[in-house]
């Protein structure tokens, strides 16, 4: 107890949201608590995002794009956590990818219950960019997530093997050149049967399909993924 108190009071816990400090045991403060929402449950069917004003059961992405993956999942609209991801991924705060798989749990829970994955499949990052950054953001949340699920992380069955530059200033054809042979299959031996692929955020799913054609290839039969948030696309 004495010791718990003594790392509240250097290193005081803060809203994952908004990083204000707030009382040990809380993952949110209360400003934040009332006025986050989670994705509505008109979404699409293939990739999650929102389908508010649209009449369709398709995102505009999906309905003109064939994906490797079979359906996927995310918590929130990324407007609505885009701060929060920031310092999550680089600002170290690693501890919010406890409040994401909390609430992944509370709105999510049932449906990844029902998938029934053998693992959850963290998007690796290069090792440069581990060294820099201190952890990989997909891995602390699969961590995470796992911990509530009780569903093992498969951390080493895709590895990044190329740097490569960052998405958000390439265009659609760019995100696709750029994870050209990015990724490959680790050597663990380990066969999945069913896997959720873990990240941060959706945009295009241009790194989502990279893995779920690699994995395809080596006998992997249903993929899905699971991101804290996902964007309007392209």
């Amino acid at each position: 107890m004495i010791k718990s108190r003594l790392i509240d009071l250097l290193f005081p816990p803060r809203c994952a949201l908004c990083d204000s400090i707030i009382p040990s045991g809380r993952l949110l403060c209360g400003g934040c608590a009332n006025k986050i929402r989670p994705i509505g449950r008109e979404t699409c069917l293939k990739c999650g995002k929102s389908l508010r004003g649209t009449n369709g059961i398709y995102c505009y992405d999906c309905s003109r794009k064939i994906h490797y993956f079979d359906r996927g999942f995310a918590i929130f609209e990324y407007s609505e956590v885009k701060l929060s991801l920031y310092r999550f991924k680089y600002a170290g705060r690693a501890e919010y990818a406890r409040f994401y798989a909390a609430y992944a749990y509370k709105v999510l829970g049932k449906t990844l219950k029902e998938l029934k994955p053998d693992a959850f499949v963290p998007v690796p990052i290069h090792k440069k960019r581990m060294r820099k950054r201190g952890y990989n953001q997909a891995e602390v949340f699969a961590r995470e997530l796992s911990a509530i699920f009780n569903i093992p992380v498969a951390n080493d069955f895709i590895l990044r093997c190329k740097a490569t530059v960052p998405l958000k200033n390439l265009n659609e054809e760019g995100r696709i050149n750029n994870l050209k042979k990015a990724f490959i299959i680790g050597s663990n031996g380990v066969k999945l049967e069913t896997i959720v692929i873990i990240d941060d955020i959706y945009t295009t799913g241009a790194t989502i399909d990279a893995i779920s054609r690699l994995c395809r290839q080596v006998g992997v039969k249903n993929i899905f993924f699971l991101t804290v948030a996902i964007g309007r696309g392209l």
